[in-house]
């Protein structure tokens, strides 16, 4: 097998060791089988790689944890696009992936790459005990296609939360976004995500996230653009718009490694 052109991209940061790192691997022609592709993802021990197929004019793209394929993932998605943007010589302002959840675009203008998500539909439910997962309660519990969106009253909650990781492992669906209005000058709202039962305790940057979010806050402020900030330990910084059924996420990218993977 021919060498595979891989990227390591520190996603939503503007210097290296911040964001969310992702690995980015570029392949031709046709996709590599499904368990090789999870054994590369467990080798490079990422919350995400993604694959990028190019394929008759095309760009196609999954997206795989240590542990599985996922259907959506904001910040893989702009790792590769930093990555063809960057070191491939793409030209154009925008790129448009085909993925499991339809079309997805990334453009790039001025140091800054915005995703096109489609909106997320959340509704309010009642707090159960499967989701009793936090040393605190929310003041509200929301649902969406493979999340929980957990309210809390201020951000201190947001940053000194503790997820009973073990527990949280067992919902039904991929995991928990938790969020709180800002204190800071520089954010409207911020939030964390946990996901382990896709072999992620805490994503540092979860850009498919404010497909949720900005919804809600949305409905909440009136507004359609945010800054939000992911307060992981490692941090992320997001700007956010509404228009109508799409949610643009924007962030900037760094890349930390370019190499080869001898297969």
């Amino acid at each position: 097998m021919a060498p595979i052109r891989f990227y390591q991209v520190d996603s939503f940061a503007d210097e290296l060791f911040k964001g969310n790192p992702a690995g980015v691997c570029l392949i031709y022609d046709e996709w590599l089988p499904e368990a090789l592709m999870q054994n590369i993802a467990a080798e490079v021990n990422l919350s995400e790689t993604t694959f990028v197929l190019r394929k008759d004019g095309k760009l196609y793209i999954r997206w795989f944890t240590p542990v599985a394929e996922v259907d959506l993932c904001g910040h893989a998605t702009l790792a590769a696009a930093h990555a063809l943007f960057r070191h491939e010589n793409v030209r154009e302002k925008t790129l448009t992936f085909q993925s499991r959840r339809g079309v997805l675009n990334v453009s790039y203008e001025n140091e800054l790459l915005t995703l096109d998500f489609p909106r997320d539909h959340i509704y309010p439910i009642e707090f159960t005990e499967q989701l009793n997962c936090f040393d605190e309660k929310p003041k509200e519990t929301w649902r969406g296609t493979e999340e929980y969106l957990l309210i809390f009253e201020r951000e201190a909650q947001i940053e000194q939360a503790v997820c009973n990781l073990e527990k949280a492992a067992r919902i039904d669906l991929s995991g928990f976004i938790i969020t709180a209005q800002s204190d800071r000058a520089d954010a409207d709202f911020v939030s964390r995500y946990f996901s382990p039962k896709f072999g992620i305790d805490e994503d540092p940057v979860t850009g498919s996230a404010h497909t949720l979010l900005v919804p809600y806050w949305q409905g909440v402020t009136g507004r359609d653009t945010f800054n939000a900030r992911q307060i992981s330990k490692r941090g992320g910084k997001l700007y956010c718009k509404a228009v109508k059924d799409r949610i643009k996420i924007g962030g900037q990218a760094v890349t930390f490694f370019a190499g080869e993977l001898l297969l």
